[in-house]
């Protein structure tokens, strides 16, 4: 039966393998970036540890005892095993698509059609999109980032607000012609009202905002946002558009703004991702270009 003993302590063994490798604490210091000091005692922690002297250190500088010489080549190899292992692993994740879960209306109305600026930009980041209202669970769920519509308030993520949420009602400009305007309340009246399923308090909040009362309308109803907005842009009625989400259908003259202005509220679309992981590199690149599309 093989005798076992008791692992040595990870850190002092990197450090050791540092240094035995450039053959002084300073530079080894510096490789690591931690003080001189720091090393000197990682070393002398590792050598109680294993109970065996490692350095001899005189006013020239520092060898390797016939111990550490023989620990050296032992170790060496292992931890280049470790960064070749770990090396080959980031390249493959570097290769693999960046799996991004989104609300199908901000997929189709704002991100996809921004895409190619990105791809072209980016031409070797590759995209594996699935859609979802329900909040992402990252422990369930195989994705690397999640795109959400909230507070910014959600357990055990990390998130980074994209752009807020400013509402204003929209309609054809053939529909506001055919009723000879929309530019009150009691136009409001006379025309069919377009609602959201999964945005049902828009049109409540921004009546509260303007302190409009005694107005309790009968909503068309669609499941999603940008289904709303298809069938205001076609003609069926007004709908309250999240400015953002409708910005191309405004510049196309398939949409208008009614009213003076819109109404801002404390929400906003947020990238999210898991709390205990950092950024990857593609990560990052997709978050800051989204960040910065989002502001221009």
């Amino acid at each position: 039966m093989s005798k076992q003993t008791e692992f040595p302590p990870l850190n002092p063994l990197h450090v050791f393998e540092v240094a035995s490798r450039v053959m002084s604490f300073t530079k080894a210091a510096a490789e690591l970036n931690v003080t001189q000091s720091a090393v000197s005692r990682q070393i002398s922690t590792l050598e109680g540890a294993i109970n065996v002297k490692l350095f001899k250190r005189g006013r020239e500088g520092i060898s390797l005892t016939e111990s550490g010489e023989a620990y050296r080549k032992e170790i060496g190899p292992a931890f280049s095993r470790i960064l070749w292992a770990t090396n080959e692993i980031r390249e493959h994740r570097l290769s693999d698509p960046l799996r991004l879960r989104v609300y199908s209306s901000f997929a189709a109305r704002w991100l996809i059609p921004k895409l190619p600026a990105f791809k072209e930009m980016h031409p070797n980041i590759d995209f594996r999109m699935n859609t979802a209202v329900q909040p992402v669970d990252f422990s369930r769920d195989s994705v690397d980032m999640a795109i959400q519509f909230g507070n910014g308030q959600w357990p055990d993520v990390s998130c980074k607000k994209i752009m807020g949420d400013d509402i204003q009602p929209v309609c054809s400009p053939k529909l506001y012609e055919a009723v000879g305007g929309i530019d009150t309340v009691e136009d409001l009246k006379k025309v069919q009202l377009i609602s959201a399923r999964l945005r049902s308090k828009d049109w409540k909040d921004w009546m509260e905002d303007r302190r409009i009362t005694g107005f309790d309308p009968n909503f068309m109803e669609f499941p999603s946002s940008h289904l709303a907005y298809q069938a205001a842009g076609a003609g069926l009625g007004v709908a309250i558009g999240q400015l953002q989400l409708v910005e191309d259908d405004i510049r196309d003259g398939k949409l208008m703004l009614l009213f003076d202005k819109p109404l801002s509220r404390d929400l906003g679309y947020y990238a999210m991702w898991p709390s205990e992981l950092s950024l990857g590199q593609k990560m990052r690149v997709f978050l800051n270009w989204i960040c910065n599309v989002a502001k221009n």
